[in-house]
């Protein structure tokens, strides 16, 4: 019997089975570092008309996170305490609302949740019917919940910002990165000439990818190598984005997920710049869940550590080393925690 099953005896001695009102979750109450992440009990939310509630098996964790966490972005991503963090969320839905019609119990899904709202690290989460799709069905929910957050990104920055064409050159930064390693697949199906940066024990996961060229960061200096680049991806920021710009063709842009690109220095060069995020679109993920399940695209699992170990996981994720995605299992393969 998992956890959030409770067994009650009737006065005839019959013995029931009831669903419990709570769940373990990891929460904040104020921001801080990764130790101000408490496993904990809370309220198992009830979904709305227009929601779904999701049993989570699986959750991935994102730098945002640890953003939102640290109180690094709150301009952009405010938040309520206490807070849930996880925007990546993969599981089998547990009931939906009465305005609910595309799915049903036992589907089995994936979803990008609102980054400021959060709720993936916990048992069950509450989402829009428009946010969420079909899991890839050649994927286990560990590996489903890497997708939503770093592929979404990567797809918005290369194809509706970025416009990428067949035959042009990009560079990723971070190519084994979250987002990074997305991005090299993707752009790789649109034909386009890769290059990306990496550290040297990366390089035969990025080539294996689809990098045409790959970059040691630690032994080369990208912009004395990279050459007539149309779309810069900047997954690094600072000063990995100022020398971006020596890269770039003219009419070419830059496109960061970490911080806006300086308009004059897109100017200096003749250039453009723009920002992107991550928001949640369930249409879109069906779309990348059919490319998944053709064979084209695949996450990179990098971690897999129980829900209760959210502070490890922060720790590992903001070290930046961490190459793909770091997963909370929150449901073992057999049902159980």
């Amino acid at each position: 019997m998992s956890r959030t099953d409770e067994s009650i005896t009737t006065n005839t001695g019959v013995s029931l089975r009831t669903k419990s009102q709570t769940m373990k979750v990891i929460r904040i109450h104020s921001y801080g570092g990764p130790e101000a992440l408490q496993y904990e009990d809370a309220a198992r939310p009830k979904p709305n008309p227009e929601e779904v509630l999701v049993r989570v098996h699986a959750a991935g964790v994102n730098p945002v996170d640890s953003a939102i966490r640290a109180g690094q972005v709150t301009e952009i991503f405010p938040v309520t305490f206490p807070w849930i963090p996880g925007s990546d969320v993969s599981g089998v839905v547990e009931e939906v609302g009465g305005n609910v019609t595309r799915f049903k119990t036992n589907d089995e899904v994936f979803a990008l949740l609102n980054p400021a709202k959060g709720g993936g690290y916990a048992e069950y989460a509450v989402l829009r019917e428009s946010d969420v799709a079909l899991k890839p069905k050649s994927l286990q929910h560990i590996r489903a919940a890497a997708i939503p957050v770093a592929a979404i990104t990567a797809w918005n920055a290369l194809f509706e910002t970025g416009q990428l064409q067949a035959g042009q050159r990009v560079l990723i930064h971070g190519g084994a990165g979250g987002v990074g390693h997305f991005a090299v697949q993707l752009a790789k199906r649109k034909g386009a000439h890769v290059v990306a940066t990496a550290s040297a024990k990366n390089h035969e996961l990025i080539s294996e990818l689809g990098a045409d060229e790959v970059i040691d960061y630690n032994a080369q200096k990208f912009e004395n190598v990279a050459r007539n680049i149309e779309i810069v991806l900047d997954t690094i920021g600072s000063d990995t984005q100022e020398r971006s710009w020596k890269v770039l063709k003219k009419g070419g842009i830059l496109v960061s997920i970490v911080q806006p690109p300086s308009e004059e220095m897109a100017k200096a060069v003749s250039a453009r710049g723009a920002m992107v995020q991550s928001r949640p679109d369930g249409a879109k993920l069906a779309e990348l869940a059919k490319i998944i399940d053709s064979g084209q695209l695949a996450p990179v699992i990098n971690r897999i550590l129980p829900l209760s170990e959210a502070r490890r996981a922060h720790e590992l994720s903001q070290s930046g080393h961490a190459h793909g995605k770091i997963v909370l299992r929150v449901v073992n393969h057999n049902g159980g925690k």
